[in-house]
């Protein structure tokens, strides 16, 4: 599976991070972005969206919000089809809700491991 971090990383490299480890970065990576997280924002609310929608609910160009929506389907969040000229998207909740896993299961993990004697 390609992860966002295969661009950044040489890939013997990626390799020593574990799969889960990597999960939880795209996925952080995908709401690292105001964008993003309006765009989700706005697809939750309507349940299903047209591009051009999006564009009259967000303060972006229709280029930027292709380039937003890409990222977000790349990793799987958000689900599109084409329909002629237009393009419907909506969040695939089982893969949001994945990702909401893995994340509460790594917060429990770290703060299990937290020590209060940190600089």
């Amino acid at each position: 599976m390609f992860t966002i971090y295969d661009e950044y990383m040489a890939l013997p490299r990626v390799n020593e991070f574990l799969d889960r480890d990597l999960k939880i970065a795209d996925f952080a990576k995908a709401l690292s972005h105001p964008a993003r997280v309006a765009i989700l924002k706005v697809l939750a609310e309507k349940r299903e969206c047209i591009c051009g929608e999006l564009v009259d609910d967000l303060p972006l160009a229709q280029s930027t919000v292709s380039q937003h929506l890409k990222a977000l389907k790349e990793i799987g969040l958000i689900k599109g089809t084409i329909d002629g000229p237009r393009s419907r998207y909506c969040i695939d909740w089982k893969v949001f809700e994945r990702y909401l896993r893995e994340v509460d299961s790594w917060s429990e993990k770290m703060l299990k491991l937290r020590q209060d004697n940190c600089c």
